[in-house]
C-alpha cells in the first residue's frame, strides 16, 4: 500500500483522504508512539479547509484509542504545527495548495517530516489493520494555545538577521488561509506596516485559488503595482510557500528568492563548510551565489529536502538552508519548511538592503520547463536511455544521474530531464541565455528515447 506522495498523504475527501484513513492513520501513528517508549503526547492541528474538523477528530480518534494523548492546537500553519512537534510526534491536516475539495495528512517528529522509513511503518499498519488498546489504556485530549509562541519564536529569530522593518511597508496575500494568523502579525512585531489581503480564514478559498501563482495573485500583484508597498507576500493554504512580488507588480522568481537567502545564510554563518540543500530544478544562479559566499551546494530529489539535509550533515557539511522552489527550511530555526520564517527574515533583509540592492548580484538567465508525454510504463527504459544520449548531446558539459539526467554546461546554464511522478510525462527544465535552443534539443533527445521505448 502506498499512501504518501511526496508531502504527505492528500486527495478528495470523499474518496481518498476519508475520516476512516483518518482514523487508521491515527491509530498506526499512535501505536507508533506507545511502542517506541517515547513521549505519549501527539500535537494534532489543522488548517482551514471545511473538513479539517472533522479528519481532525477522526485522527485523533485513531490516536487516543492506540494509547497516545493527544494535544490540540487547533487551526494553526503548517510550520506551527511542526514547531510543535519538536521533542515528540504532530499530525497536520492539510492538502496545502491544492483545491477545497481536497484535504490531507502530514506526519511530524521532532520538528521534522517523517522519513520513507516511518511512512512506510504507517503505511503497513494501515494495511494490516490494528485494533484498539485495551479501554484502560486509552490516551487523552488537551488543549494547547500555540499561535503565540510560534509567532514570537519567527519574530526573535528574524531579528538576528537584517535591519528594522520601520518603515518597510509590505502587502501580505493570505488567500483565505491560515498564514493569516501568522505573517501579517509577525511583520507587524517586526516593525513593517502590513497591508493584509484575503486574510479572513475560509476553506472554500473564495478570494483566488490556494495556489500562489503569478495568476492567481493577479489582485496582489496589481495593489503594490499601485502602491506604494516596498514588496508583497503571496502564501498557499497552509504557510509552507511563499511567493514575492517586486514593487512593480511582477512576481521574482522563486529560484532568485532562494539564491537570496541562501548566500544570505552562508555568509551569515561562520562554519568551516556552510551547505545549502537544494532539488536538481533549481537554478545555476544558487550555485553562483553560494559560491561567491564561499558555500556550496549538495541536491536531493524532489520532496526529500530533509533527507538531504540529513545526507550532507552525514558527510560532515553544516547545512545553513534548504530550499525547492517556494519552500524554505530555515535549518538554525527548525528542520521545516517554513514559509512564515521566509517572510520574516527576507523582510529584515529588504529592509537593508533594499529589494533591488538583493536582486543586483543575482544572474537570472531565461527559463522554460517543457513536458513531453511518456507512458508510465516507458518511463524507465526511457531515463535509462537518456543517460546516456543526453550527455552525448552536450560532451562540452558535465552530466549528473541522481535525480533524473541533469546537463551542466560551462557557462551555468543547465538542463534537466526527469520523469513525472504522477502524470505520463517527462519534464525538461532548462535555464541559459539561448534557453529555447537548449530546450529544442534536449526535447529532441527525450522524444527519441520515448519513441524508442514505446
Amino acid at each position: 500500500m502506498e499512501l504518501f506522495g511526496t508531502a504527505g498523504i492528500r486527495g478528495d475527501v470523499t474518496s481518498r483522504v476519508t475520516p476512516e484513513l483518518a482514523l487508521s492513520v491515527g491509530r498506526a501513528v499512535g501505536l507508533d508512539v506507545v511502542e517506541s517508549g517515547g513521549r505519549p503526547d501527539v500535537v494534532v492541528g489543522r488548517d482551514g479547509r471545511t473538513t479539517g474538523a472533522g479528519l481532525a477528530a477522526a485522527v485523533e480518534s485513531g490516536l487516543e484509542s492506540a494509547g497516545a494523548n493527544v494535544l490540540r492546537v487547533g487551526v494553526v500553519p503548517t510550520p506551527a504545527l511542526a514547531y510543535a512537534s519538536q521533542g515528540r510526534r504532530g499530525v497536520m491536516l492539510t492538502a496545502s495548495h491544492n483545491p477545497p475539495t481536497d484535504n490531507g495528512i502530514k506526519l511530524f517528529v521532532d520538528g521534522e517530516e517523517y522519513d520513507r522509513t516511518l511512512e512506510r511503518a504507517v503505511e503497513d499498519r494501515v494495511e494490516a489493520g490494528t485494533s484498539p488498546a485495551a479501554w484502560d489504556e486509552w490516551g487523552d485530549a488537551y488543549s494547547m494555545e500555540l499561535m503565540p509562541e510560534y509567532r514570537e519564536a519567527v519574530a526573535s529569530y528574524a531579528r538576528e538577521y537584517g535591519a528594522s522593518c520601520e518603515g518597510l511597508r509590505v502587502a501580505v496575500d493570505c488567500g483565505n488561509g491560515v498564514s493569516a494568523l501568522a505573517t501579517p502579525r509577525v511583520l507587524d512585531e517586526l516593525g513593517a506596516h502590513v497591508v493584509t489581503l484575503n486574510g479572513q480564514i475560509d476553506g472554500h478559498f473564495p478570494g483566488r485559488e490556494s495556489k500562489p501563482t503569478p495568476e492567481t495573485l493577479k489582485d496582489l500583484r496589481a495593489f503594490v503595482a499601485d502602491s506604494d508597498c516596498d514588496f508583497g507576500i503571496g502564501h498557499d493554504g497552509d504557510s509552507d510557500r511563499i511567493v514575492v512580488v517586486d514593487p512593480d507588480g511582477d512576481v521574482v522568481h522563486e529560484d532568485t528568492v532562494v539564491a537570496i537567502l541562501a548566500e544570505h545564510y552562508v555568509r551569515a554563518s561562520d562554519v568551516s563548510d556552510p551547505v545549502v540543500v537544494t532539488t536538481p530544478n533549481a537554478s545555476g544562479r544558487i550555485d553562483e551565489r553560494v559560491s561567491a559566499a564561499d558555500g556550496r551546494v549538495e541536491r536531493v530529489r524532489l520532496g526529500a529536502l530533509h533527507e538531504g539535509i540529513a545526507a550532507a550533515r552525514e558527510g560532515g557539511g553544516d547545512v545553513v538552508f534548504a530550499a525547492e522552489p517556494w519552500k524554505h527550511v530555515h535549518t538554525a530555526f527548525g528542520g521545516w519548511i517554513d514559509g512564515v520564517a521566509s517572510a520574516a527574515v527576507f523582510a529584515r533583509l529588504v529592509a537593508e538592503s533594499g529589494l533591488d540592492g538583493l536582486r543586483e548580484p543575482v544572474t537570472e538567465r531565461p527559463y522554460r520547463k517543457v513536458s513531453v508525454s511518456c507512458p508510465d510504463a516507458a518511463k524507465e527504459e526511457t531515463m535509462r536511455t537518456l543517460e546516456s544520449t543526453l550527455p552525448a548531446a552536450f560532451p562540452e558539459a558535465s552530466a549528473n544521474t541522481d535525480y533524473g539526467v541533469r546537463i551542466e554546461r560551462p557557462d551555468n546554464s543547465w538542463v534537466l530531464v526527469r520523469p513525472s511522478g504522477t502524470e505520463p510525462y517527462v519534464r525538461v527544465y532548462a535555464e541559459a541565455d539561448d534557453v529555447d535552443a537548449l530546450v529544442d534539443a534536449a526535447t529532441d533527445a527525450v522524444e527519441e528515447a520515448v519513441e524508442s521505448a514505446s
